[in-house]
Order: structure tokens, then sequence, then C-alpha cells
């Protein structure tokens, strides 16, 4: 199947010539999901914001649906960024406290000045029913909700523009066990739903074995092992990723198997 997302020697060195990032390869093929893993400090939400354009390469080369997308202009971007969206780690400091969760979930439609054909109110209203809350929440703060209903916003939100492409950035890490695996099968439910296509940040490979086909593991800014999910951990070929998959052995009870 093509791939959608392509990461080609992606090179990323800061002052010195400290090199965080080190000629990293990889596709992502369009209604997959690639898991990279680590430990922290390996490198992995630098990849993903370079894949986004969020920071500049050093070097290397990223295509989105084969096109060259560190040499497109503005213009182009605009249009880029409407099919490509990140939830981040903290599902608190994601979203303005002082705005409403209309305000938030209005905001892209803002930015990129498009009005819903069913209606701005609408629209967030199922928006809101997609990743299971009630269009209740729409007059409420940020402060109001627990962790994991602030992550079902930010993923909402992420939506709202009906994107191709998301970067899961350790999305359940800063939230409890059962809260952290309810959102897990949301996402899993929302890629079969949207036909999304997913990369997928963790150090938690139980969770990579059930999200994703494909995984590749970075190791101090280099990726040392890349394959099918199934087969990197069932056989893994590095020392480093057998250690990662003993840190963490189980799998979340409340995670839905089916």
């Amino acid at each position: 199947m093509e791939a959608l997302v392509e990461a080609r020697g992606l090179v990323k060195e800061y002052s010195a010539g400290r090199r965080v990032v080190d000629d990293v390869s990889f596709a992502i093929r369009r209604g997959g999901t690639l898991g990279l893993v680590g430990e922290s400090g390996s490198g992995k939400s630098t990849v993903a914001r370079m894949l986004l354009r969020l920071i500049q390469p050093t070097a290397g080369e990223v295509r989105f649906a084969d096109r060259d997308l560190l040499n497109a202009d503005p213009r182009q971007m605009r249009e880029l960024r409407r099919r490509m969206q990140i939830v981040f780690q903290d599902p608190f400091a994601a979203l303005n406290p002082r705005m409403r969760v209309q305000e938030i979930l209005a905001e892209p439609f803002a930015i990129h000045q498009e009005k819903p054909p069913e209606g701005l109110s609408r629209r967030l209203a199922e928006m809101l029913r997609t990743v299971g809350m009630d269009e209740s929440a729409l007059d409420r703060f940020p402060h109001e909700f627990s962790g994991g209903q602030r992550q079902r916003i930010n993923i909402a939100r992420a939506l709202a523009l009906k994107p191709e492409f998301l970067v899961l950035d350790e999305p359940v890490s800063a939230l409890d066990v059962s809260v952290g695996a309810q959102v897990i099968n949301l996402l899993r439910e929302l890629q079969r739903a949207h036909a999304l296509t997913y990369l997928f940040i963790s150090h938690s490979m139980p969770l990579v074995r059930y999200l994703c086909d494909r995984v590749a593991v970075m190791q101090r800014g280099k990726l040392v092992e890349l394959g099918d999910c199934e087969q990197v951990c069932n056989v893994p070929q590095k020392e480093y990723t057998r250690r990662l998959i003993a840190a963490t052995p189980e799998m979340p009870e409340s995670i839905d198997h089916g």
C-alpha cells in the first residue's frame, strides 16, 4: 500500500554540533500506524515535529502524499496543514484555560476561514459526540474536566478539519492507566471510522503492539530497529528493544482486545 508520509535521512543538529536526530528514515502507509518508541531523550518528539514542519530539519526530506513538505511555500503549507494534526502529551497545557470548549473547537475553522456546511454549532456538537462527550461541554472551561475528558477535547479539535494524518505524541502518558486505555480504544475506533493514518509516539511497547502495525525503535537519535510490529515485539533483533519490551510487560486490563 502506498505511503502517505515518508521521512528520508532526517537529521537535526542544535548548537555546538549536538545531533539529536541522526539519519532517520521510515514510511507510514496510508491508513496504517507506525509506533515510534524509545526512552526519553531518544529523539522521538523531534522527529514528529520535523514531519509536521513545526521545526526545520538540518538535513533530510519529508514527503506527504508524495509532496515535498520541506520546500512547500506558505500557501501550499496552509493547505497541507489541514491534512495533518498533532495530539500533545499534556491534555491541559494544550488547551487555553481562558477559552470555553466551544471557542477551542471553533478555532481551526476560524484560522482556515472555513464554515462547516451543516453550521458551526451543529458541527461542534458532532465533534464532541465523535469522541464520546456530550454537547453540554461546549459552554464549559478546560479546568472543569478530567484529564481524560481534556484529551478527548484535544482529539476532537485535531479532527476538526478532517485530516488524514495524526501525530499522537505520548497521548496517554499523563493519564492514569484505566483512563489512558479508554483513550487508546477511542483512537483505534476513530482510525477505523475515518481511515486515519497515525504516528504513535510512546515508550510503552504493549500499547504500541496493540495500536500499531509497524514499529520504529529509536536510541540516542538513531533508528536502531524497524519492522512489522508483531515481528519486532516477538523476535527483537536489538538488546535495546528487548529492554524496552521488558520494561513494560503488561497490557492494561481495560484495553479492548476485540
